[in-house]
C-alpha cells in the first residue's frame, strides 16, 4: 500500500509541474514546414520543371547548331581559321590558342553571363508562384473553412501570417535559387560535352571558380534584396487575400490600376511636382510586379558601369547592394510591413461566419 501511495504521489507531483511552452522558433519552424508541404508543387517542383525544360531546349539548340555546323563544313570543305583549314569542323583549341589575354577575358565574361542565364526560368517561375501563393494564402483557408481548424490550435494569427510571409519572401526564393544553381551545373555539363566534342578543354573554358561559384554567390546574396523589394507586393497581395470575400485576384489588380487611372485622369501627381508616370512606375508596378526577381534593376546605381563589366561579379555585387540606398526600397518595405500587420488584425475576425 505504501509503495502504491508513493507511485500515486509521484504521478500527482509530476502532473503538478507546469509544462514549458514550445519555443517561438520551434513553432515558426513547424509553420514553415506546414507551408512547404502544402505548397510543395509551387515552391519546389515548378522551378524544377521550368529548369528542366530550359535545359532540354538548350540541348536541342546545341544539337541544331552542331548539325548546321557540320552541314556548313561539308558544303565548304572545311573551316578556315588564321590561314589553316580545319576539315573536321570547329576546333576550339585552335581558336583559343590564337586569342589574346583580353580576348580570353571577354570570352570568360560571356561564358559567365550565359551560365547565369540558366537560372532565368526558375526565377521567372518564382515570381508567378509567390504572386498566386500570397493571393491564396489567407483566402483559401476561409474558402475551404480550414481556418476554423487552424484557429482552434494554439497558434496566433501573427505567427500564421508571418510564417506565410516568410515562406514567400525567404523559403520560395531560396528553393528557386538552389534549383537555379543546379541548372547552372547541368548547363555546364551539357556545354562541356560540346566543348569536348570540338577538342576544347572544358575545365579551362567553363569550370573556373569565377564562373559557377561567383554566379551562385551573387544569386544567394540577392535573397535579402529580393525579400525587401518584394515586401510591399507580398503585403498587398496578402491584404487582398484576407480582406476580399471573393475573387482576390481582381481586387488586387483593379484597385492599383483604377487608382493609377484616377490619378492620371485628374493629374493629381502635379501637386507633388511629379508626373503621373511616377505613380504607375513606383506604386502600381511595384505592388503588382515586385515579386519578380530583377525588377529592382532600374533602382540599381549603374553609373560608370560599362557593358563589358557586367561579367565582373564584384561590380555586380556592388550594383546589387546599391539598391539598399534607394528610398523606394525602404518606403515600400515599411508599407509592406504595415499591410502585413493589417492582415494579421483582419484575420482575427475574418472567418466568413
Amino acid at each position: 500500500m505504501n509503495a502504491a501511495n508513493d507511485v500515486v504521489g509521484m504521478d500527482a507531483g509530476q502532473s503538478a509541474v507546469p509544462r514549458t511552452p514550445p519555443h517561438p522558433t520551434h513553432k515558426l519552424k513547424l509553420l514553415l514546414r506546414r507551408e512547404f508541404w502544402e505548397h510543395k508543387g509551387g515552391f519546389l517542383w515548378a522551378p524544377v520543371w521550368a529548369g528542366g525544360i530550359s535545359l532540354v531546349l538548350t540541348f536541342m539548340a546545341l544539337v541544331m547548331a552542331e548539325v548546321g555546323l557540320r552541314r556548313t563544313v561539308s558544303e565548304r570543305g572545311g573551316i578556315q581559321v588564321d590561314g589553316q583549314v580545319v576539315v573536321n569542323g570547329l576546333d576550339l583549341r585552335l581558336l583559343t590558342d590564337k586569342m589574346t589575354p583580353e580576348d580570353m577575358q571577354k570570352l570568360a565574361d560571356g561564358i559567365s553571363l550565359s551560365t547565369a542565364s540558366a537560372m532565368f526560368w526558375p526565377l521567372l517561375v518564382l515570381g508567378f508562384v509567390v504572386f498566386f501563393y500570397c493571393l491564396g494564402s489567407l483566402y483559401d483557408e476561409r474558402k475551404d473553412r480550414s481556418v476554423l481548424f487552424w484557429k482552434s490550435l494554439p497558434v496566433s494569427d501573427r505567427d500564421t501570417v508571418l510564417s506565410k510571409a516568410a515562406s514567400a519572401l525567404l523559403v520560395a526564393p531560396a528553393l528557386s535559387i538552389a534549383v537555379g544553381i543546379a541548372c547552372m551545373v547541368a548547363f555546364l555539363v551539357v556545354m562541356s560535352l560540346f566543348v569536348l566534342l570540338h577538342h576544347g578543354n572544358p575545365f579551362a573554358l567553363l569550370w573556373s571558380p569565377d564562373n559557377l561559384l561567383a554566379n551562385a554567390g551573387v544569386a544567394i546574396a540577392a535573397i535579402p534584396v529580393y525579400a525587401l523589394w518584394a515586401l510591399p507586393s507580398v503585403g498587398w497581395l496578402m491584404l487582398c487575400s484576407v480582406w476580399s470575400k471573393s475573387k482576390p485576384f481582381l481586387w488586387a489588380i483593379m484597385i492599383p490600376v483604377f487608382a493609377g487611372v484616377f490619378i492620371s485622369w485628374f493629374d493629381l501627381m502635379h501637386l507633388f511636382n511629379l508626373d503621373s508616370s511616377w505613380f504607375w512606375k513606383h506604386v502600381v508596378a511595384h505592388l503588382l510586379g515586385g515579386v519578380f526577381p530583377g525588377t529592382w534593376i532600374p533602382a540599381m546605381d549603374m553609373q560608370g558601369v560599362e557593358v563589358r563589366e557586367l561579367g565582373n561579379h564584384v561590380v555586380m555585387l556592388k550594383a546589387l547592394y546599391s539598391v539598399l540606398a534607394a528610398p523606394q526600397l525602404w518606403i515600400g518595405a515599411v508599407a509592406g510591413a504595415g499591410m502585413i500587420a493589417t492582415a494579421v488584425r483582419l484575420r482575427r475576425w475574418r472567418d466568413d461566419n
